[in-house]
């Protein structure tokens, strides 16, 4: 382990027990600040390499930057017909449906459908997406966009982020989350949002282990209702062997008091929440070196990135920590054998790295696998007109949208015109 390691590791174990020690004694300030620290000290390997643009940028300049592009970035404004559904414990599921323009609606019911069915008119073909960990719905704002009108998409926020409620059995009952309940939330959206008709799963992230929990424990609804899935930078397993980019030796140290440290900031979240605004530009660089891999990304689009990241409480954060090193859904992926599947992911992610994707894509052997340079785990922000293109392919392939169906450039879908 480096000196450096070795000392982000010391940091981060030192913090955790002044968060404690401190709040325990009521020291207000002193938690406060140490709690801005403790977060600050888990992710110091990651910060160094944004530290000189830090040093060269007043922080004035920098807060105005960020009030300038929140003003003007139109991403994650796209609204659909709100709705709700309730999980098995009662926590309330919020979504959204963009239903298929009724003008292009006798275009998009194909012949397979109709066989499928065995009806006049069948039901549409609705898209389901599944958002990430510490992200919402939104983060689909480029897909959303192209395909508006075209298909009938769900959009939907996951348990304790978005729009939707605080899981009732994490504040209730102080349950542990786990990826087999967030399968059971989608089950309960799809009840609600899309309860006939072929359905396409796609699932970025956490979305993908969810689409993979809901395949374990409903194969049945797999096999009569699926047509198609979309795995976009996630991962069947093994995610306690990632190692963000960082020294092994390190990572693994901080890996062990990690969980601590989430669970006593998430026991003082008020505080944290407080340390966590006084270093907001330390978080900035964070975000981006995990999100992204391009040095030109768009500024409004990191932008973007970081205030979702930044809405996630840092209890819903360390909640859900503990659910990734348990996630082992391999055995699942058998349920979409035979199916029109995409697995995509970005070559430089740091977070569910490309080989994931492949080990995905090993499995399914006639899976699409695509694999996209100079992207991160935002791919779907970052490179947006490459995950738009291959999930419309995917969608063509379905039979949810119809054959001459083309998307151009970063958002919008139209259908070609014979020439």
């Amino acid at each position: 382990m480096s000196e450096s390691s070795a000392e982000v590791v010391a940091d981060v174990a030192s913090a955790a027990v002044a968060v404690s020690a401190a709040g325990a004694a009521g020291g207000w300030r002193r938690a406060t600040g140490i709690a801005g620290v403790a977060i600050g000290v888990v992710a110091a390997g990651a910060a160094a390499g944004v530290a000189l643009e830090r040093m060269t940028v007043g922080r004035g300049m920098r807060q105005k930057a960020r009030l300038a592009l929140d003003s003007a970035g139109p991403y994650g404004s796209l609204r659909g017909m709100p709705g709700k559904a309730f999980a098995d414990d009662g926590t309330e599921l919020y979504y959204e449906v963009d239903d298929l323009d009724e003008e292009a609606a006798p275009a998009a019911i194909g012949p397979r459908r109709r066989r499928l069915f065995g009806r006049k008119s069948p039901a549409p073909v609705t898209v389901v997406f599944s958002h990430g960990y510490c992200l919402s719905q939104d983060s689909w704002h480029f897909q959303r966009a192209a395909l508006r009108g075209v298909v009938r998409t769900v959009h939907w926020d996951q348990r304790s982020h978005g729009r939707s409620g605080r899981g009732v059995a994490q504040t209730r009952d102080d349950e542990p989350v786990t990826i087999e309940q967030l399968g059971r939330d989608l089950k309960a959206v799809i009840d609600a949002a899309a309860p006939e008709g072929p359905l396409v799963l796609v699932g970025h992230s956490m979305g993908g282990m969810t689409v993979m929990a809901l395949a374990d424990q409903y194969p049945e609804l797999i096999r009569e209702r699926v047509v198609g899935v979309a795995f976009v930078g996630t991962s069947s397993g093994r995610l306690g062997e990632v190692n963000y980019g960082l020294p092994v030796a390190g990572v693994n140290a901080v890996r062990r008091v990690l969980p601590g440290v989430l669970k006593a900031l998430g026991q003082r979240a008020e505080l944290v929440e407080k340390g966590r605004r006084a270093t907001a530009d330390l978080f900035a660089g964070i975000i981006k070196r995990y999100s992204f891999a391009s040095r030109d990304v768009d500024p409004a689009v990191a932008r973007f990135a970081e205030r979702m990241i930044e809405s996630t409480p840092i209890d819903v954060v360390a909640e859900y920590y503990p659910a990734f090193n348990d996630h082992d859904k391999t055995e699942a992926l058998v349920h979409f054998a035979g199916l029109p599947v995409l697995v995509l992911a970005g070559l430089q992610d740091l977070v569910t790295p490309s080989e994931h994707s492949e080990a995905i894509a090993d499995l399914l052997p006639d899976a699409e696998l695509v694999l996209v340079p100079d992207a991160g785990h935002l791919v779907m922000l970052e490179h947006p007109e490459v995950v738009t293109d291959r999930l419309a392919d995917l969608l063509t392939r379905t039979g949810a949208v119809p054959a001459g169906a083309t998307v151009k450039g970063y958002g919008s879908t139209s259908t070609a015109q014979p020439g």
